[in-house]
């Protein structure tokens, strides 16, 4: 069994979070330059199994795309096309940034340490791969 690996992609910082080999827990692995994505992803696929890839989709309270859309459609048109055989699932992402930030305040995290947007983006990733599997085991 492989990794799951979940994906919040910003114009700037892409983060990063993978399961456990067991697909059990969620973990942040890394915040990676949005230019330097797809060399990332490729070291890694090449150095672990990953079962599928799942993308946070923002979407607005009515459940219509939300505008940061049009940064991501694109991305997800570009994972397909470099990696064909990778099974990508999108999952709503609403609030994960939100909840990202307060999961630091809860975590006694520093208010220096709170302004740094990849610890944030890193989080939201590990928050979208840990509603997705709580998803998939109900």
């Amino acid at each position: 069994m492989g990794r799951i690996m979940a994906i919040d992609y910003g114009q700037k910082r892409v983060g990063i979070a993978v399961t456990d080999e067991l697909q059990i827990f969620a973990t942040a692995l890394e915040t990676v330059a949005a230019h330097d994505i797809f060399t990332f992803l490729k070291k890694y696929f090449a150095q672990n199994k990953v079962d599928i890839v799942v993308i946070g989709e923002p979407k607005q309270m009515n459940n219509t795309k939300s505008d940061a859309a049009r940064f991501i459609d694109p991305f997800v048109t570009k994972i397909k096309k470099e990696f064909p055989d990778m099974p990508i699932e999108r999952y709503d992402e609403r609030f994960t940034s939100k909840m990202a930030f307060q999961t630091m305040i809860d975590s006694g995290i520093g208010r220096e340490k709170r302004k740094n947007k990849a610890l944030v983006d890193s989080i939201s990733a590990t928050l979208i791969l840990q509603s997705y599997l709580e998803s998939k085991n109900h």
